[in-house]
């Protein structure tokens, strides 16, 4: 049974996909992990930081919309999104991307230019996704992952820190581990049934993202760990068994709970998985502001 209809307000905010507005907090990396949580002015740049990738994620989000509607009405539950619904007209559509795209411009601005670039960088990135990649395994997942890593760098130049290539490097691989599990949790949410869908879907087997899901957990391990060995902060290590247990948890539900098709919901959703996020960011601010090295780059 399809949903009743919402007010158009209501069909317009879900377009842009607030909840996926949850992988813009890596925006807030660098502020954690330089020891500039305390500093007010940085504070404010970061939430303002924020605030742009959340629109200009918006934007990309309802342009992709925009241009998977018919695959998206025969998908069990992307049908329910308000432009493959009929609740977002696709003239509608082009009014909210102007409207969100325009405001993060304009607040972006206020970063200064270094920003801006990093922000187009991201969001013409998003763009090429759409447009061109989304279509082409394993370059699909590839591109994901670079627009985690604009995040990640867009935090850094926001407050003007240098970013660690560790960071980096275990955003990479983040990314990657949570990309491939989506592939394979859409997988098994349609049951193999991929025609008519995503392209690039019909390229992949579960075995083939079984094996990209060891390398990626691996890769995600190993170098978070050698992040926090290479810390000037020791006791960073400290977080390590919430990043284990939360990639454990992660891969437990695609495996036995079907979940992972929607990355952000399975978070969002899933208590053990919001208690680990909140413990990990408590414990991270805290040895990072009262460590032996309170002050170092992200």
């Amino acid at each position: 049974m399809d949903a009743p209809r919402r007010p158009f307000f209501l069909a317009a905010l879900v377009a842009l996909r607030p909840k996926q507005w949850v992988k813009n907090l890596l925006l807030f990396a660098a502020l954690v992990f330089s020891g500039h949580l305390t500093r007010i002015d940085d504070l404010l740049d970061a939430g303002l930081a924020f605030v742009v990738f959340c629109l200009l994620s918006s934007t990309g989000y309802v342009y992709n919309d925009y241009r998977d509607v018919e695959a998206d009405r025969i998908h069990p539950k992307k049908r329910l999104r308000p432009l493959a619904s009929g609740e977002v007209s696709k003239t509608a559509a082009w009014g909210i991307m102007a409207v969100a795209a325009a405001a993060a411009l304009a607040l972006a601005s206020v970063l200064g230019t270094p920003f801006v670039v990093v922000a187009l960088a991201y969001f013409f990135t998003t763009l090429s996704y759409s447009l061109y990649f989304k279509h082409h395994v394993i370059l699909d997942v590839m591109v994901l992952a670079a627009c985690y890593l604009w995040r990640a760098v867009a935090g850094a130049v926001a407050i003007d820190v240098r970013i660690s290539p560790w960071l980096l490097v275990c955003t990479s691989f983040g990314a990657l581990f949570l990309g491939f599990n989506k592939r394979r949790g859409e997988i098994l949410l349609l049951d193999g049934k991929v025609g008519g869908t995503r392209k690039s879907l019909a390229h992949y087997s579960p075995a083939m993202l079984q094996e990209f899901q060891a390398i990626t957990t691996s890769g995600t391990i190993i170098s978070y760990a050698l992040y926090t060995v290479q810390s000037p902060n020791p006791w960073l290590g400290l977080t390590l068994p919430y990043v284990l247990y939360a990639v454990f948890r992660y891969i437990y539900l695609i495996d036995q709970k079907g979940e992972g098709a929607a990355p952000d919901e399975t978070l969002l959703k899933d208590r053990p998985l919001l208690v680990t996020a909140a413990l990990y960011m408590a414990t991270a601010a805290a040895v990072v502001l009262w460590g032996p090295e309170a002050t170092h780059p992200a």
